[in-house]
């Protein structure tokens, strides 16, 4: 799965400490979302694309290898 947390983050001129304290996580786990190497729970994806001001389905695509 990809996103594009950072980018949708930047946009709205966030740090990810601010991203982080919108959602209730860490830093470090925005970090590694936008990294792609941690899939969010669809509770914190949800609650990301509340604070980002998107649509689930416009910040997370599902690549070729995750289709089943």
């Amino acid at each position: 799965m990809k996103n594009i947390v950072r980018e949708e983050r930047l946009k709205k001129e966030l740090t990810q400490v601010q991203l982080a304290d919108l959602v209730g996580v860490s830093r470090q786990t925005i970090f590694s979302i936008e990294i792609n190497k941690y899939i969010p729970s669809v509770v914190l994806a949800l609650k990301l694309s509340k604070a980002l001001g998107k649509k689930v389905e416009d910040i997370f695509r599902l690549e070729a290898s995750d289709k089943g």
